[in-house]
């Protein structure tokens, strides 16, 4: 997984798991994402180190900075998904895929797809 895309899924679950629980912990993100705990605790040291998030009282928080990716990451993901499902795939599978995809597209392809596909979703 190349580093980008892995700071993208860090951002993105974090931002999953504040929608659902407001405060997040590191071992959310340990359950979240399937990971161990001292690989977990790696990666959100060197996102704090580049102010993508801030950890603080065991809490994490993400930045300006960590949101605006964390929010493109789930729109792209979400949209995808929802299309591919109105498409025929089947929901596990669309989720799956759409989270391959949602780091390999540009911003203008992901554009133009949500214009030409308005009308389905």
């Amino acid at each position: 997984m190349k580093k980008q895309e892995t700071i993208q899924n860090y951002l993105e679950a974090i931002h999953i798991l504040s929608l659902k629980n407001k405060k997040v912990r590191s071992i959310d993100v340990v359950n979240y994402l399937n990971f161990s705990r001292p690989t977990v605790s790696v990666a959100l040291k060197e996102l704090e180190d580049d102010a993508y998030l801030i950890i603080e009282d065991n809490l994490i928080y993400l930045t300006e900075k960590g949101k605006a990716v964390a929010t493109t990451m789930y729109e792209r993901h979400e949209y995808i998904a929802k299309l591919l499902i109105k498409l025929g795939v089947n929901e596990k599978t669309a989720y799956e895929d759409s989270c391959l995809i949602e780091h390999d597209i540009s911003k203008e392809t992901f554009e133009a797809i949500k214009k030409a596909t308005k009308n389905l979703i």
